[in-house]
């Protein structure tokens, strides 16, 4: 039991290497990847994240009197809104329009990767509201470093609450994931939808068949440097299609095979001949598959429905996974099973003018987000009950 949370000090790291990876572990806990230690310092140590790409990591620490970290955000000093996929490019144009000065801001997220999970990081046994120390915590550093705004992004809903009593707004969002519901096999999933969907699916499915692309999903220490090679470059084609930023290096990819082994499914589609064209990098966690990136050097139809969504339940299935999250945007994996699901953030405004604005724009776009949620889902896949 660590010593009293009242006594406890709040500190700010510069790189996430100057923090015990037990002590920030034991805060981050066993279910999400993204948030413990070796997936943020593989982040820091390839030069994807830092000054350079305006990523500039301030980690916020809550310490005891003895040491042991109570809890910890991963915390950035952002110069841009690039790589966080809960937009906020109008609300910085709208502040510098009328003479403020929307950058630097603070941002409590994983960078580049849009994956609901907890932000507030606590010890099983820390004092109770250790979680609201840290949300005051954010704010006196938000203060301190005189910026416009404080951003918790894809948080769990119970932090937001948290937040939100915090002084912050809250916000919603919506992302693609497919429920596992005990399947067997992949037929038992298609047995769940409407025939025209079960049609459609396995069409698709034989379309990549028919193209001659032989696909494997490798796991671990199966995937080698060659392997890495040629999914960068897919990678990197993606990046230049999207007219997008190229964060993550190629020493990314290489630490995060070399540390991170055993979490990572690469789904690859080869030529006849073996030649890569195509692949599907996913990061298991817990009871969950995350598809974080698509990349092909050649276009096959339905590839990308195969590698991305297909070949993820397949795994989730075979391991009695819970769900796969397809991450956001992309209503076309309704039809492919993936139903809409709330994301969570909330937000720290400095200036009480502008955070009036920013709150009557919230209030407009949960009912936005309300309403086009209903819409997708009543394009759900699946046969009501009694139906074909």
């Amino acid at each position: 039991m660590p010593d009293s949370g009242a006594k406890a000090t709040i500190k700010v790291f510069s790189d996430i290497a100057h923090i015990d990876p037990g002590q920030w572990d034991a805060c981050a806990g066993e279910n999400s990847p993204f948030i413990r230690h070796a997936f943020l310092s593989i982040l820091e140590r390839s030069g994807s994240v830092g000054a350079k790409t305006g990523w500039r990591p301030c980690h916020l620490g809550l310490i005891a009197g003895d040491g042991t970290l109570l809890g910890c955000v991963p915390l950035y000093l952002k110069q841009h809104s690039y790589g966080e996929y809960v937009f906020d490019w109008g609300w910085a144009e709208a502040y510098e329009q009328a003479g403020g000065k929307y950058y630097p801001k603070l941002q409590a997220a994983v960078p580049f990767t849009p994956v609901g999970g907890p932000r507030l990081l606590l010890r099983p046994d820390a004092p109770s509201a250790t979680d609201v120390r840290l949300a005051d915590a954010l704010v006196g550093v938000a203060e301190r470093l005189g910026v416009s705004s404080l951003h918790v992004t894809f948080c769990t809903a119970e932090e937001q609450a948290v937040l939100q009593r915090a002084g912050y707004l809250a916000r919603i969002g919506q992302q693609y994931h497919w429920e596992n519901q005990g399947y067997a096999h992949f037929d038992d999933f298609l047995a769940t939808l409407a025939s025209r969907k079960r049609k459609a699916i396995r069409k698709e499915r034989a379309g990549v068949d028919a193209a001659g692309v032989a696909i494997r999903t490798l796991r671990g220490h199966d995937i080698e440097a060659r392997h890495w090679d040629a999914f960068y470059r897919f990678y990197l084609n993606t990046i230049d299609r999207k007219w997008a930023h190229a964060y993550l290096t190629r020493d990314f990819f290489r630490l995060l095979g070399e540390q991170l082994a055993e979490q990572v499914v690469l789904v690859l589609a080869e030529t006849a001949g073996g030649v890569p064209v195509g692949g599907a990098l996913n990061i298991l966690g817990g009871d969950t598959l995350y598809g974080r990136y698509w990349g092909c050097e050649e276009q096959f139809r339905f590839l990308h429905f195969e590698a991305c969504y297909y070949r993820a339940i397949d795994f989730a299935i075979a391991h009695g996974l819970r769900r796969v999250e397809a991450g956001a945007q992309g209503e076309h994996k309704v039809q492919r099973g993936y139903l809409p699901t709330l994301t969570y953030s909330a937000h720290w405004i400095a200036d009480a003018g502008f955070r009036r604005a920013v709150e009557r724009f919230l209030v407009e776009e949960q009912l936005a987000v309300a309403e086009a949620m209903r819409e997708i889902t009543a394009q759900s896949p699946y046969r009501c009950e009694g139906g074909s």
